[in-house]
């Protein structure tokens, strides 16, 4: 595939997750943040957002499977989660972490 081709996949790829609420403006404003100087900012970042995502899951996964669940501890690794989504602009992710820190906050393990 040439490289016309594949920016075109990605521009359309980019478009589709904004059309879905995947993402919102604050991924726009990574992207205007990249230039000349650092043309891999928004890859780096991304990178970076999927490292600690992976780690954080992880502490959640832990935290849940714990008999009675610390729901003020899962509530802190909620709140980091969701603080990482916003500021990558992952905006179905950060609701739904809000909605899990909602649970955690009245100690609901079913919700």
């Amino acid at each position: 595939m040439d490289k016309t081709k594949l920016r075109e996949q990605a521009l359309s790829i980019r478009t589709s997750l904004f059309d879905q609420g995947f993402l919102d403006e604050q991924f726009i404003q990574l992207e205007e943040l990249q230039d000349d100087a650092n043309p891999n900012f928004v890859e780096e970042i991304v990178t970076l957002f999927y490292s600690d995502s992976v780690r954080l899951i992880y502490n959640i996964e832990r935290g849940l499977m714990t008999n009675p669940p610390n729901f003020t501890k899962l509530e802190d690794f909620m709140h980091q989660f969701k603080g990482s989504c916003s500021s990558i602009g992952a905006k179905k992710v950060k609701t739904e972490c809000s909605r899990f820190s909602e649970y955690c906050a009245a100690e609901n393990f079913e919700g």
